[in-house]
């Protein structure tokens, strides 16, 4: 079959009186005589004439175009792209789950209401906090939902002098961002040769004026903070707030808990940690978790349990508490996505989740330290990076890697980022993939760079077989094609 046939436009299947459906003529066609004219088309809409098998064809192999977890392995690093179990999705789109209104009554939401208070409880248990809000929609939301506590918790103190926050260079982009959205000032703390926290230069930093120290644990390397005692012990002498970063809990689960580590707010990428949808902007979920005396400022509503065992909505909150951050309670259908797979596993079953994303990394990173440079050695936890091929006379690049990468079946991972190193390429394989699949792409990993020497040229035009090639990415910027009349200027030649 000719696969490009099927790759091209709909416009370019468009025939002239064809169509799938015939439509009845309007039963009122008076109707039409009351609308004003500035309302009515004076010529047809340029829609494409196609059959009901094309355009479901066309739509069906566009789908196959875009990569995803489904259908191939996907080692973003720093995000952790795990498999989404299909149980999880049937249980959130059950009609008695989906077809709930956001506005029923409490009574009559009983059973709704218990999975917001099993997932509050149960993300409290496992991030060892005193309470969580599920209200943030996403993990930057969350964020910003959790330094506003911080926020707020000072002002309850009358504490107004804390302008800023310490954000480690290692951080993700999000950390400063929602500082600065926040209103703090963001400052800079350095990384040691091993990737951690430099304690000493932190310290030198802290003072008065810092409301807050943001960081994860492991961090965006990879590294677990083996400091962090003496990091908690320092930010809660100078009166400030640790904050955890929730994005690298998933080595974490069932092993080690971030409110025993000292952290006092932290959020959880749902999408992330506990299976739920990744990407496109939604759906998603950022639940915020504060340790003990912290509760108050949380946002509301909340779920709540009474003494009777009834659940109800605490509409207001405490007296310090944020309000509403958001429209509702949260992506209801998100949390019925992390709770099925909480519960699915267990604790015996989230007990293993650290410790396999922890040897799966572990494994593809000594597998591959031979040919790809690793600037941090020694073990891993989820995530490691590589600078880069170790030899660089080839002028193959981590852009070059990573577009090849997509000629050999495999999502690129990370790339360029952090920016600790120069051609960063950040590798995540998380628990959910078989070995067979890690030694797939490490025999890919091997052969691309065996390419690079022999064959320079051919990785350095990649991709070859994709449905679309190399992309000029200054041009795409500077002259974006979004219109199909734009694609026939830019095609005119052809």
């Amino acid at each position: 079959m000719n696969r490009r046939l099927y790759d091209k436009l709909i416009f370019e299947h468009s025939h002239t009186g064809r169509h799938g459906c015939d439509l009845p003529r309007a039963i009122w066609p008076d109707a039409l005589a009351e609308l004003p004219g500035t309302l009515m088309r004076t010529e047809a809409p340029a829609l494409p004439e196609v059959d009901e098998p094309t355009v479901v064809r066309h739509y069906t192999n566009q789908s196959t175009n875009n990569f995803g977890v489904d259908t191939g392995f996907y080692p973003l690093g720093s995000c952790t792209m795990k498999y989404n179990p299909k149980l999880n999705d049937a249980l959130a789109s059950a009609p008695a789950i989906a077809g709930l209104h956001p506005h029923s009554p409490a009574c009559a939401a009983q059973g709704a209401l218990e999975i917001y208070w099993t997932l509050q409880r149960s993300l409290a248990e496992i991030g060892g906090m005193a309470e969580f809000t599920l209200n943030p929609f996403a993990g930057a939301h969350g964020e910003l939902t959790g330094l506003m506590v911080i926020h707020a918790w000072h002002d309850s103190r009358e504490d107004y002098g804390r302008t800023k926050v310490l954000v480690p260079d290692s951080a993700h982009g999000t950390n400063p961002a929602s500082a600065h959205i926040a209103g703090y000032e963001v400052v800079e703390v350095k990384s040691l040769a091993d990737g951690t926290i430099d304690v000493d230069d932190l310290r030198s930093k802290l003072g008065p004026d810092v409301a807050a120290v943001m960081m994860t644990n492991p961090n965006t390397v990879g590294m677990f903070e083996k400091n962090i005692p003496a990091i908690a012990e320092a930010v809660h002498a100078a009166g400030a707030l640790l904050y955890y970063d929730g994005a690298n809990l998933n080595p974490m689960v069932g092993m080690a808990r971030p409110g025993d580590m000292g952290f006092d707010v932290m959020h959880i990428n749902l999408h992330k940690t506990f299976s739920t949808p990744h990407g496109g902007g939604g759906p998603g979920a950022g639940p915020v978790g504060v340790r003990a005396g912290l509760e108050e400022f949380l946002p509301a509503p909340r779920v709540m349990k009474k003494a009777d065992g009834a659940f109800a909505i605490e509409e207001a909150g405490g007296s310090h508490s944020l309000g509403r951050i958001s429209s509702w309670l949260g992506n209801y259908t998100v949390f019925i996505r992390a709770l099925a797979y909480i519960l699915t596993l267990g604790a015996d079953g989230l007990a293993h989740v650290g410790p396999l994303a922890t040897l799966n990394a572990n494994y593809v990173m000594h597998s591959l330290d031979d040919l790809y440079l690793l600037p941090i050695p020694g073990p891993c936890k989820h995530e490691f990076v590589f600078d880069g091929l170790r030899d660089k006379s080839t002028g193959v690049t981590t852009l070059h890697i990573a577009k090849r990468l997509l000629d050999l079946g495999f999502h690129a991972p990370t790339i360029y980022f952090p920016l600790l190193f120069h051609e960063s390429l950040m590798i995540e394989p998380t628990e959910t993939e078989s070995i067979e699949t890690l030694d797939t792409f490490i025999e890919a990993m091997r052969r691309i760079a065996c390419e690079a020497v022999e064959n320079p040229e051919l990785v350095k035009s990649a991709p070859h077989d994709t449905p679309a090639g190399r992309a000029d990415d200054t041009e795409a910027a500077l002259h974006p094609v979004v219109t199909y009349a734009q694609y026939l200027a830019a095609n005119a030649h052809d």
